[in-house]
Parts: C-alpha cells; structure tokens; sequence
C-alpha cells in the first residue's frame, strides 16, 4: 500500500476535474441526479405526512435511507471491484426512477398504503447504497491519483449543490404540477447521468487494467475486509473519523432545525428556518469551491482531523448560540469544515487501498460515513426528548470533538510506530 497519500496526489491545477471532458459530464449529471434524490424527498414526505400523519413513520424515512449503506455497502463494494462500475450505477439510477415511476402510480390511484411507502423508501434507499461505491472508483478511473482530491471534492460540490436545490426544485413542482406530475417529471433529471454512461469508455477499472479476478464478498463481510485494512492505521483512522461525524451529528442536524428557527427567532419562524436551511446546504457547496479555488489543503490526516474537530466545534457553539447571525455563520463553516472532512477522508481511503479491493475498502467508508448516519436519530433525536434539542447536540457535538482528537492520536500514533519499524527493518537489513 502507499503509504503518502498526499505525496501521490500532487497539487494538481484548481478544478482540475472540471478539466477533464470524461469527469466534467459526470459532476453534472451526479448533481443533477442527486437533485432529484431530494426532489423526490420533498413530494413524498409531504405526501405521506398529509396522507398518513404518521410520526413513526416519519422516523422510518430517515432510517430507511440509511440502514442500507449500513447493511449492504461492503457487498455492493464487492460488486463494484468485480463488474463493470458503468452499468452499476445504471442500475442504480434505473432503481431510482422506477420508485419514482411507483410513487406517481400510487398517488394517482389512490392507492398508497403505508407498507407500500415503506417497501419504496427501502428501494430508495438501496439505489443510493448501490451507487456510492461505483461511482468512486469512476472518479478515480477518471482521473488517476493525481487529481483524485479534485474529483473527489468536486463531486461532494455538485452533490451539495443538488441537495441546496433540491428542496427548491421539488417544492416549485409540488406546487406548480401537483404531487403526481412533479414526481413523474422528477424521472428526467436521472436520465443525463444514465446516458453518459453509454458514451464514456471508462469502466472504474480502466487505469488498473480491466476488470479482474476478485473474490466474491458475501453481505456480511463488513468486518473481515475491515480486519484486512487493519494494518493501516491512517485508513482506519479516516474511517473511525468519518464514522464519527456520521454517528454524533450525522442527518440529525437537519432534522432538528425548525427547531432552533424558533428557538433563535429572527422574524417570522418560516423564514428563519430556511435561511437556516439554505446556509447548512450552502457550507458544503462553498466549501468545495474554496478548497478548489485556494488549494491549501492537502488530503493527509492532520488536515482530515482539523476539519473533522472544526466541524464538531461550530456544531457544538450552533448547539448553544442564542445570536441568530452567529448561528448562520457557524452553519455556513460547519458546512465547509464537513465537506473537507469527507472529502479528504474518501481521498485518503481511495489512494491508500489496493486497486483490486478498492471497492471493498470504499464499502467500509461507507458503512461509517452513511450508514451510521442511522445512529445520530438516537444521539440527538432520543436524548433529545430527554434533555432538549440543544443539549443533544452540543452533548453530541462534544463527543465528535474528543473522538477526533482521539482518532487522530491513534493515526498519527500509528504512523510513527510503522515508520520505526521500517526504519529498523532497513537497519538490519
């Protein structure tokens, strides 16, 4: 394995990606697809809470979104290192608009029922959990190592940008066309991702010559490949990092914010909730740009375990802030500070693994970046209840906070006591 992932990705031009004619349509066409993921979010929550009025089943949309990366990402991964990675993410954007084609069906007949939306918020759950590996090891077919950070970060920008846009888009089609057409035109926006893909030679195996022989990975396989990256401790330490953001603050921020809109106040309450909606999305999206723009932070581990602690710190002072202004600040760079996190630590994981279980290694990212994104519901949501809002948050944004210091202890730790032996291995040698 490598052992400098920086030294392999050496500062390449800014927005390099967006260089590349084979990368530049695909970060279009993710942003676009991703955009509809939350179009789709928006019809059917309202939908299914005016329909139903269903607070467990409200619950049951965020689990079920997230207990698919948990379960299947290593499985998927191991799909993604021995087939073609084009046509699975085709099959993953086809899995989309087929639950959105359902979702139109069964509104327009009336006959949504609440063990059917829970059978589609499943699916839709597992067509996310199908694409996320594949399309890693695209972005680093792509563009080979050295502009690895860029596509990563680029990616996590346009994916950003869909989810600032989303809840927009999707709103003006509920309102504009009704739930039914709006759903129906959603279908569209993951047509462009899904047709690019018949037209770009790359497969995620390109540049490591083909698809290979790999061994099949059963779907329970998350701690055997984990045992295997083991031996890594920068790979593990990205991965703890991840896991960590994931866990203690995760989706549950979201979730929690018409509530510190009225809490805050800043006018009307509707209002407040968006801005503070709006400036949460638009952290990630202006964090892409400025890493990109200024190219000053390298994907090592201090740079992951900075962003990851700046992240827990401005979630832990939004907890406690009673300043309006000060709490869109701190979402604005918690939003940075997120989107650098993540990025740097999908970069890291990427260049560190062997190229024939890079998907693999990517499905363990997963399980921890996403898939514990599950567990912030009891964080910050049940010890919510118990003890309020902001006290879950900063409590959970406290522990963010001294689990990355710990993290990064163990990383850098790690690091020394590997490069001793392999001091002292060329000593006696």
């Amino acid at each position: 394995m490598p052992e400098e992932p920086a030294a392999v990705a050496a500062a390449p031009r800014k927005f390099a990606a967006l260089y590349n004619k084979d990368c530049r349509p695909y970060l279009f066409g993710a942003g676009l697809a991703m955009m509809a993921d939350n179009i789709e979010h928006v019809i059917t929550y309202w939908v299914l809470w005016e329909k139903f009025q269903s607070p467990a089943l409200t619950g049951f949309e965020v689990i079920s979104h997230w207990v698919p990366f948990l379960l299947f990402s290593v499985y998927f991964g191991g799909l993604a290192d021995r087939h073609d990675c084009r046509r699975i993410i085709q099959a993953a954007q086809a899995l989309f608009m087929v639950v959105s084609a359902l979702w139109g069906v069964l509104i327009l007949t009336g006959s949504l029922q609440v063990w059917s939306a829970c059978v589609l918020l499943v699916l839709h759950g597992c067509a996310g959990a199908i694409w996320g590996p594949g399309e890693q090891l695209m972005l680093h077919d792509f563009v080979g190592p050295a502009e690895l950070p860029s596509a990563v970060r680029l990616n996590a920008t346009f994916r950003s940008l869909g989810i600032l846009f989303g809840p927009v888009v999707g709103s003006a089609l509920l309102l504009g066309l009704g739930p039914v057409a709006g759903i129906f035109v959603n279908v569209a926006f993951y047509l462009p991702l899904t047709i690019f893909l018949f037209r770009t030679k790359f497969t995620g195996h390109t540049r490591d010559g083909g698809i290979i022989a790999r061994p099949r990975v059963g779907l329970f396989d998350s701690v055997r490949v984990l045992r295997e990256v083991g031996a890594n401790p920068t790979m593990v330490g990205m991965i703890i990092l991840a896991g960590l953001g994931a866990f203690f603050v995760g989706a549950s921020m979201q979730s929690s914010m018409p509530i510190f809109a009225q809490d805050l106040g800043a006018g009307s309450a509707g209002t407040a909730y968006g801005v503070l909606l709006f400036a949460n999305g638009a952290g990630g999206v202006l964090g892409g740009v400025l890493l990109e723009a200024t190219g000053r932070i390298k994907p090592n581990v201090p740079a992951a375990v900075v962003s990851t602690a700046v992240y827990g710190l401005s979630s832990l002072f939004f907890a406690w802030t009673a300043s309006y202004p000060l709490a869109v600040v701190l979402l604005l760079v918690g939003g940075v500070a997120n989107l650098a996190s993540m990025s740097i630590g999908q970069t890291v994981v990427q260049l560190l693994a062997k190229p024939e279980e890079r998907g693999r290694v990517i499905g363990v990212y997963n399980v921890s970046a996403n898939g514990l994104r599950a567990g912030s519901g009891f964080t910050v949501g049940l010890l919510g209840a118990a003890v309020g809002v902001h006290w879950s948050l900063g409590l959970s944004a406290a522990a963010l906070t001294v689990g990355t210091g710990i993290a990064g202890w163990y990383s850098l730790l790690g690091r020394r006591a590997r490069a001793a032996r392999e001091q002292l291995h060329h000593v006696t040698d």
